[in-house]
């Protein structure tokens, strides 16, 4: 990256920075609950809502008990179910169509980040109904407020019921993009380990380390705070204590629930210290072939670590004796290769690949580019990078063999 986009990035990044504690975050009403969820809605004004879920929800009848507990309460509920694993366009139109056509008030999003990046993003158009989605992309372009919105999440790893942002995808471009508001975080979050049990070990492993790379991006970054960082650590070392148990047995209902805590305290650190080129990259090749999120960061991960080096040693050091694999003593060189080994080891126990398959050659510069645009000048990583830097990554992950 030249000298020029180096300091227009630093210097956009600091004003962020300088400008946090005058945003107007803030976190979501939290249940532990779906029973919770009516009397929720009924406070709101509430009377007809529209739940969003994907199809694999919506076959195992997962979903439908939401349904009838508003119907037990006299709320009534329309279903969306085709979302996406990356939401669509059409995915946010569909949805939008069903809640005018059943005059709903309120939206309940019921799955992964899919269903609630989905349902934030139906929320946008409703507040802006006359405004195309690629016109609502990007930082503070959506002002209005949202219908109520509760989002109840069934993996652990997107940290979305607390987070400022939606991804979605343009299927037409192949490409990803990010909204970026404060209206979009959800005003109720419904933490019930009990809708977590069923999740399959790919999705337990994939999301984990989605929110692993959330804490991680969050803490490496230059825009962190004490608060950011606090969350980062403990979040870090949740996932390590617990991840591999929530795997191993999907019915340990305290691993489940210290998941679900370590994917809200990734997500509400990222939101306010942002995440790096991991996302970046990830999202790209989500764009370009439909890679599920949570695995491309769980691929992206360690090999992203490992290039930013010396830069992020220390800090690694301090991610690394929360994780419990190495001690304040060691030096910060040797400690953070213990961490990248620790997250690479986890990958492998967990049956998660080091590459992905159907990576295109013709297709890097593009992806590249798409990668370099959404981070730069936002997210402040700890080393630069402009297209043609960050195109390594895509080579170091593609299974050509």
């Amino acid at each position: 990256m030249n000298i020029f986009k180096k300091i227009f990035c630093r210097v956009y990044q600091s004003v962020f920075y300088l400008a946090m504690p005058l945003l107007p975050y803030r976190e979501p009403e939290l249940h532990k609950s779906l029973q919770d969820i009516p009397d929720y809605l009924k406070s709101q004004g509430v009377s007809s809502a529209l739940l969003i879920t994907d199809s694999y929800l919506y076959a195992s009848g997962s979903a439908k008990q939401i349904a009838e507990i508003l119907e037990e309460k006299g709320i009534g509920c329309a279903v969306y179910h085709d979302t996406r694993p990356n939401p669509t366009v059409k995915n946010v139109e569909e949805a939008l169509k069903l809640y005018k056509e059943h005059n709903c008030q309120g939206i309940i999003a019921f799955g992964g980040g899919s269903p609630i990046d989905c349902a934030k993003a139906v929320g946008a158009r409703v507040a802006y109904p006359k405004k195309h989605l690629n016109k609502l992309k990007g930082i503070l372009r959506v002002m209005r407020k949202l219908p109520p919105l509760v989002a109840v999440p069934t993996t652990a790893g997107t940290g979305s019921e607390v987070t400022v942002a939606a991804v979605i995808t343009d299927d037409e471009k192949k490409h990803k993009y990010t909204i970026n508001s404060f209206p979009l975080i959800p005003h109720c979050a419904v933490h019930d380990p009990q809708v977590t049990v069923t999740l399959p070990q790919h999705l337990t492993s994939t999301t984990g380390m989605d929110a692993l790379t959330h804490a991680i991006e969050a803490y490496i970054g230059r825009s962190t705070t004490k608060a950011t960082r606090r969350m980062s650590l403990e979040a870090v070392r949740l996932i390590f204590e617990n991840i591999e148990v929530a795997y191993n047995d999907g019915t340990n209902i305290k691993a489940r629930e210290n998941m679900l805590r370590a994917s809200y305290l990734a997500g509400n650190a990222f939101s306010h210290s942002y995440v790096g080129y991991i996302h970046a990259v990830a999202h790209s090749l989500g764009g370009q072939y439909n890679i599920p999120h949570g695995l491309a960061n769980s691929v992206l991960l360690p090999v992203v670590l490992e290039d930013y080096g010396k830069a992020v040693h220390k800090k690694l050091h301090k991610l690394a004796v929360a994780a419990g694999v190495a001690t304040d003593s060691e030096s910060a060189s040797v400690a953070a290769e213990k961490f990248i080994c620790a997250i690479r080891d986890m990958n492998s126990r967990m049956n998660i690949p080091q590459t992905l398959e159907g990576i295109r050659e013709e297709d890097i510069p593009l992806m590249a580019k798409h990668a370099d645009k959404e981070a730069n000048p936002l997210y402040p990583v700890p080393v630069l990078m402009d297209a043609k830097q960050l195109r390594k990554f895509y080579y170091k992950v593609a299974d050509w063999s």
